[in-house]
């Protein structure tokens, strides 16, 4: 069901997510002092390429860093991509086979918005009892 899922989200809205997300990767990747958001969003564009079967969850040993990061982050690119998460979820709810990509579209914000101080692992890499921040 994953995979179909994955296959569906790729199809419609996945793919150019994932661009999305890794141009403005590879751009922040030109200046040292921004690798870290450059990386942020790389890992982002693979979350977003194949999401179903993946789960964010918090980094132990996030601190100051990540909140000034996330300030930071949220101006420069968050908003942006959470905007466009929303007009891809409104594109993709139009039809009946779209609703849960739309849906999984709209979970993925908060991680889009505020990426540092988070993993992204598979779903089977979770501990037990561990729970997910968010999870497809």
């Amino acid at each position: 069901m994953r995979t179909l899922l994955n296959v569906i989200w790729l199809v419609f809205g996945g793919f150019w997510l994932a661009i999305g997300y890794a141009v403005f990767g590879l751009v922040a990747c030109l200046f040292i002092v921004t690798i870290p958001f450059g990386v942020a969003s790389l890992r982002m564009a693979r979350y977003a390429l194949w999401p179903f079967g993946s789960a964010v969850v918090a980094k132990p040993g996030a601190g100051a860093g990540s909140v000034i990061g996330n300030a930071v982050w949220f101006v420069v690119a968050g908003v942006w991509l959470a905007v466009a998460h929303v007009l891809t979820a409104l594109a993709q709810g139009v039809t009946i086979v779209g609703i849960p990509v739309a849906l999984a579209n709209l979970k993925m914000i908060p991680v889009t918005c505020f990426p540092f101080g988070k993993d992204i692992v598979p779903r089977s890499m979770l501990a037990p009892g561990q729970r997910p921040l968010h999870s497809f």
